[in-house]
């Protein structure tokens, strides 16, 4: 087998893997085989006429079905068909995120200990001016609604609001976590394939495992990861916010990029026929 022949078995091998845990996810939520297979002719239109095309020349439809292996009446179908992004679920998200993390780590909105203090909904000080400052023009009351949603804050009879959690967390198969499902595996996915085109200059991508733990030692590992991981993001958080033009309208500079890191714990029942060998 020559060098390309192993690179396409990786590849299959790799994507079989993938495909493995997203049709978990799938089938949970009754996405049948031929939705998925609408969903990849849409991915595959999508990425050639995006991210193929010749350098000065508009893609055209003969050239993403010699790309994608799609009939020339398939690819005239997607492209006239709006791809559902689930933006709006992924930007409230981020927006309610932005606003917890200003909380947890801006002075202003901390108390004498450093800890988030309890805020009224007006006035200087307030949770109103903690949305203002973090989520832009989104209202306060539709946001304090999603926090309350998700169970990250509560009113006390005073109408005064309490922070519960550290980070803003969807509830289970709510539609921002579908949404996080989409924006942050597609994010790690292109971090890879950075890493794969350019050894020269590689995305910082690292993971630790184990695979012969005892049970009794998964619990504490959680708590560890989990303590020690949120401390790392709100030392990145603080950091980015005070280089970030939304947040600190005083930062000068060119162009615009988006950048940062995410954090993920996992574990899984294992015994000696599924280990990975």
């Amino acid at each position: 087998m020559d060098r390309q022949q192993r690179l396409v078995e990786g590849i299959r091998r790799a994507g079989l893997r993938i495909l493995h845990a997203l049709v978990r996810v799938l089938l949970r939520h009754g996405v049948s085989y031929h939705s998925f297979c609408d969903l990849a002719k849409q991915a595959y239109v999508d990425v050639a006429r995006d991210d193929f095309a010749l350098p000065g020349r508009k893609p055209s439809i003969s050239r993403i079905s010699v790309l994608t292996g799609l009939t020339r009446k398939d690819v005239q179908r997607l492209l006239n068909t709006p791809a559902a992004t689930g933006g709006s679920a992924s930007e409230r998200h981020n927006r309610a995120a932005r606003v917890v993390a200003g909380w947890v780590r801006d002075a202003d909105f901390n108390n004498s200990k450093g800890e988030p203090r309890v805020l009224p909904f007006d006035g200087p000080a307030s949770f109103s001016e903690l949305v203002r400052r973090y989520s832009g023009d989104v209202t306060p009351r539709a946001v304090l609604d999603e926090l309350e949603r998700v169970g990250t804050v509560e009113r006390d009879e005073s109408g005064s609001i309490r922070l519960l959690a550290r980070a803003y967390i969807p509830r289970r198969s709510d539609l921002a976590k579908l949404a996080i499902l989409g924006s942050d595996v597609s994010l790690l996915i292109g971090t890879i394939d950075h890493n794969i085109q350019d050894i020269d200059q590689p995305h910082f991508q690292r993971k630790v495992m184990y695979d012969n733990l005892p049970i009794e030692a998964v619990e504490p590992l959680r708590l560890l990861a989990a303590r020690q991981g949120q401390e790392l993001l709100e030392l990145l958080d603080a950091w980015m916010a005070q280089h970030d033009r939304d947040a600190n309208p005083s930062v000068r500079g060119t162009g615009r990029r988006r950048a940062g890191m995410g954090v993920f714990y996992f574990e899984e029942d294992l015994d000696d026929s599924n280990r990975e060998k």
